[in-house]
């Protein structure tokens, strides 16, 4: 704890915004000895329980935007949802002050090995797997806690100080969360898959999304492991573009090339490290269903194993995991009409996964929001085989009726509740009313979980 009480004692910091990971890092810097101040772009009002608990540590504020106090700093701390261009941020490289992601910071304080996962889809899924896995196999090593933080849930600063060198961290990390980082350092990395996204964040540039997901290798040692799917081109050709010593490399797929570490084999998924190979379950017996969450758990168990989980364990954790809120989730059956709540696909890759995942069954798909520059080339082929009808939702309706509108029918609707009743009304018995939105959420919500409980809440209410 010594060295970042030395980075930060006495500095005066500022955080730039004042969501959750904000308030964490604030109150952990601020437990640290920094002088922080706060900068939020949105007025008090909307934030007055955060604005009060702030001020109760001591902590300077401002809201209703950034002013030239938010850059009279030592170092900056900004939330994911501050984007590298904003005029602040911009502001504060221009003078050469340091700027550094959440994660980052929380970093410097965590004593704990970090399980990192990150990619375009699945990640959500794949953290939480994961940390499943460790929690089962934590009895096995006297007081080990697991944490599972980051882009999931609670913010990895609010524990950061608090991890001992025994317990486990599992973060789900964003790309927004790894532009700033310098010293980030997880004892595994596993890196999904790297598909189009957030490009409306990155110039429109996939190679600087790229550049992006791929921080989370930049400080790996040899001593360190580098998790990747070598079926994904993209990441592949990246992970063979490190320079040597960044990380011992370990690369799962769905087929046996002779050196992968995880793959499936005569009906079973067998992991296979140094020579010694474990037979673990046949992937029909995984919970979580589709040939995505198949990757998913191959990843999730291999980081397991890598950090000296059993296999049992392991195989045991994969047969009773049944998937996160806001993934595929199943809601309610009306009318013989099932309601699934899919509110965490933000991007067409996570679409067209999704699908693909109601074999025998007609969709209703309820797509768009906030578009992030998508292409829907993608998922014309399987909208004209799946899907019955498009409900077009959001700010980028215009975009959707416009990409599918000689493929399926589409329909618009101007908010949640008339987008439900208007699949209600266009589904049949056996189908699938599917919110799948390829969209980021805050045209009409705070973020997607939002978007799925509001469509969970409309759901429950129509007539049985």
């Amino acid at each position: 704890m010594a060295e970042p009480l030395r980075m930060v004692a006495g500095k005066r910091v500022t955080v730039l915004g004042a969501a959750r990971s904000g308030l964490a890092a604030a109150s952990l810097l601020r437990s640290a000895g920094a002088r922080v101040f706060v900068s939020e772009q949105r007025p008090e009002e909307a934030i007055k329980d955060t604005a009060s608990e702030l001020r109760s540590l001591g902590v300077g504020l401002e809201t209703g935007g950034h002013t030239d106090a938010a850059i009279d700093a030592d170092l900056i701390v900004v939330s994911p949802g501050v984007p590298s261009s904003a005029l602040v941020v911009r502001g504060a490289v221009a003078r050469g002050i340091p700027v550094y992601s959440e994660i980052e910071a929380a970093s410097w304080f965590c004593r704990a090995p970090i399980v990192a996962v990150t990619g375009s889809n699945g990640k959500t899924t794949t953290t939480v797997l994961a940390g499943e896995i460790f929690k089962n196999g934590a009895g096995a090593v006297p007081a080990r806690r697991v944490f599972v933080r980051g882009n999931v849930g609670d913010a990895f600063a609010g524990i950061a100080g608090e991890a001992r060198p025994g317990d486990i961290v599992v973060l789900e990390v964003s790309s927004f969360q790894l532009d700033h980082v310098e010293r980030f350092h997880p004892r595994v990395a596993l890196l999904l898959n790297i598909t189009p996204d957030h490009l409306d964040r990155y110039d429109r540039s996939f190679e600087k999304y790229i550049a992006s997901k791929m921080r989370i290798a930049v400080n790996l040692t040899p001593d360190d492991a580098l998790i990747y799917w070598s079926g994904d081109e993209v990441l592949r050709r990246e992970v063979e573009r490190l320079p040597a010593g960044h990380g011992t490399k370990y690369r799962f797929n769905i087929e046996d090339d002779g050196a992968a570490a995880a793959f499936v084999r005569e009906g079973v998924l067998v992991l296979r490290l140094h020579g010694k190979e474990e037979p673990l379950i046949p992937p029909a017996e995984i919970a979580i269903k589709g040939t995505h969450n198949l990757l998913n758990s191959m990843g999730a168990a291999l980081a397991a194993w890598i950090m000296g989980v059993t296999g049992d364990v392991i195989a045991r954790t994969l047969r009773t995991f049944r998937g996160v809120e806001h993934r595929l989730e199943f809601v309610a059956e009306i009318g013989g009409v099932a309601y699934v709540n899919d509110s965490k696909a933000t991007n067409v890759d996570s679409v067209w996964y999704a699908l693909q995942s109601f074999t025998g069954r007609r969709i209703v798909l309820l797509l768009g929001g906030r578009d992030k520059g998508n292409d829907y080339t993608r998922l014309l082929a399987l909208v004209k085989e799946n899907v019955r009808t498009i409900v077009a939702i959001g700010e980028s309706a215009d975009k959707v009726v416009g990409a599918f509108q000689d493929v399926v029918p589409v329909v618009r609707a101007l908010t949640m509740e008339e987008a439900v009743k208007a699949a209600q009304s266009r589904a049949g018995k056996g189908d699938v009313v599917l919110l799948s939105p390829a969209c980021a959420s805050f045209d009409w919500f705070d973020d997607y979980e939002h978007r799925g409980r509001a469509f969970k809440e409309i759901v429950g209410a129509l007539p049985q």
